[in-house]
């Protein structure tokens, strides 16, 4: 049987196809075995482990503190559950950035030490030859331009990208190198919806999009988000799917007064 689920799991020559196919590609952040259960077993094609845990599982106001240890930590959690999906692990902040060594270096970990099968970066031009360095040694790599968030205080604020032309020609420039530095898909996140169209249609490898507009070829979500349970701030382009925050608020509230008075636990859920 695990062979059998070995061998069924997706590669990203099977991502690559799916744009090639006109399949979208779909993918959803998971920080822990429940939820990377429940995403696998509803067949989501990429589970992304996303530096994103920073701020709705760890509590920081931006990813920059999250850690090697912490994205490894969880994406040990996620690649125990999840057989099928492909497990892609963000690189945190200055995990890469020092040198391309030690960009491979630490890629390599998610693969030997968390069983992940690809890695993701943030970043254009300047980490091509970082890019082209991890995938020499075996190591796929997600690339992802538009908003960076460990970039977050050079650029201003969480702010739509590439509105203006010189930014947008800089966008499609890095999206062309990072697909000849090697990298197998890209993500872009919160950029105008034409200009992801026209970076999808001139691309080979597949885009992911995320406050992106319709026409990539992927979309991902942050599933505290989309779940509605981490009510801090929601993007605008977030779809809440369901609204999880209330429904656990119900369900403690009602534990906590069935305790009060005395209902919970009752001779169903007691030993005799």
């Amino acid at each position: 049987m695990s062979n059998q689920n070995k061998s069924s799991r997706k590669t990203t020559l099977d991502i690559k196809k799916m744009k090639v196919l006109g399949e979208k590609i779909t993918m959803l952040t998971a920080y822990d075995y429940a939820i990377s259960s429940i995403l696998d077993e509803c067949n989501i094609d990429i589970i992304l482990v996303g530096d994103s845990l920073g701020m709705v599982v760890l509590g920081y106001d931006t990813t920059l503190p999250v850690t090697m240890e912490d994205m490894l930590h969880h994406t040990k959690a996620v690649s125990r559950a999840a057989q099928n999906a492909l497990i892609v692990a963000d690189m945190p902040f200055l995990s890469y950035q020092i040198s391309p060594a030690a960009a491979l270096a630490n890629a390599g970990r998610f693969l030997q030490e968390a069983n992940a099968q690809a890695v993701k970066l943030e970043g254009g031009r300047e980490y091509a030859e970082t890019v082209q360095k991890i995938i020499s040694a075996g190591i796929p790599v997600m690339a992802h331009l538009g908003l960076t968030p460990q970039s977050i205080h050079q650029i201003g604020g969480y702010k739509v990208q590439g509105k203006k032309e010189d930014s947008a020609r800089k966008i499609i420039e890095d999206a062309k190198i990072l697909e000849e530095a090697g990298a197998f898909s890209l993500v872009l996140e919160c950029i105008p919806e034409g200009l992801a169209s026209e970076i999808t249609h001139s691309l080979s490898i597949p885009t992911i999009g995320i406050g992106a507009g319709v026409n990539c070829d992927g979309q991902v979500l942050v599933i505290n988000d989309m779940l509605g349970i981490y009510e801090r701030f929601t993007p605008k382009h977030v779809k809440k799917y369901a609204n999880l925050n209330l429904e656990i608020k119900k369900a403690v509230k009602t534990y906590i007064a069935e305790v009060k008075t005395g209902n919970f636990p009752d001779s169903e859920h007691s030993f005799k």
